[in-house]
């Protein structure tokens, strides 16, 4: 069983970001880190792993600063990692970096000789929230695919996901390849071990270039290939500060809430 999860540097979204006076996020003191829906994505296809056989890949999409992401990949479960660079992919919408991701993989397949029997993705990125390039990956490579998976289980080519929904849950089968994007489960991404990080330190990242990718489309990719731009950003407004109230029992406490909501007229 082969694996590949595809993960995004992201910054830390425990900080809140603000912007700067150009109107540009001011990330200079906000740590990156792998986008938490992509951790998810690791620690299910870890998990995957140990239950049977086969080997993990992980692939990422931008700067050489995203190699510490990828090192941690790799003191968590991953067993090889790439790192996709190039400055003209820099400002490629979800169309864009798809495309690149496919590229990628395909290349990988190539010089490997393996053929990735799984392609995990989270099932968005923290930073946009879009959550769309786990299905346009799908439909590039031509496989099926499974969204908002919680669970899964593989066994002699056939995928058994559990998916969920705004209702509960259900299980859906389909046939490898296919793609996976991942939600939260039940349960937390693994921490790595002192002894997992200093071999993690010695595995080699391979650095994929585009004139390494044979069917790559650069008009694509980049800002110029963008379908999708951004034309400004705004921070969300301030919340108002609420109003207490406490009354001398629940039910006046009640009377007065009603009689506040009313003189407003939000009913």
């Amino acid at each position: 069983m082969e694996i590949l999860v595809c993960v995004k540097q992201v910054p830390d979204d425990s900080v809140e970001v603000h912007l700067t006076a150009e109107g540009k996020p001011d990330l200079a003191n906000i740590t990156p880190v792998v986008n938490a829906f992509d951790t998810y994505a690791l620690e299910m296809a870890a998990r995957l792993k140990e239950a049977g056989e086969g080997e993990i890949t992980v692939l990422c999409i931008g700067g050489e600063e995203a190699r510490n992401s990828l090192k941690n990949c790799l003191a968590v479960g991953a067993d090889h990692a790439y790192l996709v660079r190039d400055d003209r992919f820099d400002g490629s919408d979800s169309r864009g970096i798809s495309h690149i991701l496919m590229c990628a993989a395909k290349k990988i397949e190539e010089d490997t000789g393996k053929k990735f029997d799984l392609i995990f993705c989270g099932k968005e990125a923290t930073d946009a929230a879009l959550g769309q390039v786990g299905a346009e990956l799908s439909e590039l490579l031509g496989t099926g695919v499974i969204t908002n998976v919680i669970g899964v289980e593989f066994e002699e080519g056939q995928v058994c996901a559990k998916q969920e929904t705004e209702e509960g849950y259900r299980l859906i089968e389909t046939a490898s390849p296919c793609v996976l994007t991942v939600t939260k489960p039940d349960y937390d991404p693994r921490y790595p071990t002192i002894k997992n990080k200093m071999a993690a330190r010695k595995k080699p990242i391979g650095t994929i270039k585009a004139e390494d990718l044979s069917m790559l489309e650069l008009e694509k990719t980049g800002e110029d290939g963008a379908f999708v731009k951004t034309l400004k950003l705004y921070e969300p407004p301030k919340k108002e500060a609420g109003i207490k109230i406490q009354e001398e029992t629940a039910q006046d406490s009640a009377f007065k809430a009603v009689a506040m909501m009313a003189d407003a007229k939000v009913f």
